[in-house]
């Protein structure tokens, strides 16, 4: 694991998103919709994808959409991830602290 990717602090706000200082003093805020947009389970990556790269008609992340978004609990994968169970009822994507890096928002 590449030390430059294991966060040096997280702070987690259920209801805003989740805000991340990297070794290297870059620090990052990830909004909740951001977040549950980017997702890197199967199905949300699908629905991401390209048309012509789908392997079905999804085009919507899947969930249940019927109330507000926020975290309804958070779990550290090993040392290399963790994993939101968001309030839309999804719990299947692994965000890897790599994964988040790369998907760091734009200041």
């Amino acid at each position: 694991m590449n030390p430059d990717v294991i966060p040096s602090k997280l702070k987690l706000n259920r209801e805003q998103g989740l805000d991340i200082v990297w070794p290297d003093g870059k620090s990052s805020h990830y909004s909740l919709s951001y977040l549950r947009s980017m997702c890197p389970c199967a199905a949300c990556k699908e629905v991401r994808a390209e048309p012509k790269q789908r392997k079905t008609s999804l085009t919507i992340l899947p969930g249940n959409y019927s109330t507000p978004l926020k975290i309804e609990s958070v779990e550290k994968v090993g040392s290399y991830a963790i994993q939101f169970h968001w309030s839309d009822d999804h719990a299947s994507g692994i965000y890897s602290f790599q994964y988040l890096r790369e998907i760091m928002p734009k200041e």
